[in-house]
């Protein structure tokens, strides 16, 4: 990091050199004209396949939800479940709403890691990306994907997944956008269920690692960091840019979340939250503000702060902090999990 003299956070050389080569694929691919070079990112992209059996405990296979925009998830199903049915964690991938996917390779090894580990099943979403695609495609295509699966669509596809995928006990997480996308879907759903319950989704928790968020007033950690990897001022300034409704700043409730724009509701089944922050990200003030808000309006929040922590940092199975993170999400969604038989009617 270059946001103060002779203070860095302490890597190894192989993150490094990860997280080198990934902000400058992505910085080279942000065109001066908004767009993005699909085919120079596409380059380098390194992407894994679906594997339909097992290997090393998970096996994936790729569903799709709507052709004609292309909205797909990557089903994540570890093997042993132990008599019990599986908690359901729907996922939202990072890459400032313009890049990536669930067959990167990076998204498709952490999935692995949380279905192995948690265990669970994970559905990876392949939401529509910006600028071809604007605001609010992705949190349209969590939403659907949510419909996708009250209306019973995963039994058709994959049967055995289904027999012990538990509905009544989903999570959406998300990491950076993805952990914007998480928070809007929530709301979104939460809001449906005011009017009318679904069917068989219910929603437990939303595990929102590092969320990226944003405002017009830069906050100190963004003056201090300004030039972090992934997530530098110059950086968020234009992916804000390709991702709001053209005219837009960074106040739009989709970026500042709670700001002076924001007069959504969070509705009653919002459910517990946890939020995570990492003291080398530049957008920790915004986390921390937006923790704080949802706590405010009524909502459960853990709130894990790790001081040492980069952007991204949990993607780097090196990081001994990646590890304990994934131990709280393990956590997280044990405390709000209701153990179903998988033999019982739910």
């Amino acid at each position: 990091m270059t946001e103060t003299p002779g203070s860095s956070p302490s890597l190894p050389l192989k993150t490094r050199i990860s997280i080198s080569f990934l902000s400058n694929l992505i910085g080279s691919a942000c065109r001066s004209d908004g767009t993005v070079n699909r085919f120079l990112f596409n380059l380098f992209d390194f992407r894994s396949s679906p594997n339909p059996r097992f290997s090393s405990g998970v096996r994936t296979a790729d569903i799709t939800v709507d052709t004609s925009r292309n909205l797909w998830f990557r089903l994540f199903v570890p093997s042993s479940p132990s008599g019990h049915r599986l908690p359901v964690i729907v996922f939202f991938h990072g890459g400032g709403f313009a890049f990536l996917s669930p067959s990167a390779f990076v998204y498709d090894a952490v999935c692995r890691r949380f279905a192995r580990q948690l265990p669970a099943i994970i559905l990876s979403i392949n939401y529509r990306l910006s600028p071809e695609h604007r605001h609010p495609a992705p949190y349209i295509d969590g939403l659907d994907t949510l419909r996708f699966l009250d209306s019973s669509e995963l039994d058709r596809f994959d049967p055995d997944a289904a027999e012990i995928a538990d509905l009544s006990n989903v999570f959406l997480a998300g990491d950076s956008a993805g952990g914007n996308i998480a928070h809007h879907v929530t709301r979104l759903w939460a809001t449906e269920q005011d009017s009318k319950p679904w069917a068989r989704v219910r929603i437990s928790g939303l595990v929102a690692i590092q969320p990226f968020l944003g405002s017009e007033d830069r906050t100190s950690a963004e003056k201090k960091l300004k030039g972090a990897p992934f997530v530098s001022t110059k950086r968020t300034d234009w992916l804000w840019k390709a991702f709001l409704p053209e005219g837009s700043d960074r106040d739009h409730p989709a970026a500042n979340v709670f700001g002076p724009k924001y007069d959504a509701e969070l509705g009653k089944g919002f459910p517990a939250t946890m939020v995570v922050i990492g003291g080398w990200d530049p957008l920790q003030d915004l986390q921390r503000r937006y923790a704080e808000e949802t706590r405010k309006r009524g909502k459960e929040v853990k709130l894990l702060e790790y001081a040492d922590a980069i952007h991204a940092f949990y993607l780097f199975p090196e990081l001994e902090l990646s590890t304990e993170f994934i131990g709280e999400m393990k956590s997280f969604v044990e405390t709000h999990t209701k153990k179903q038989e998988i033999n019982s009617n739910i």
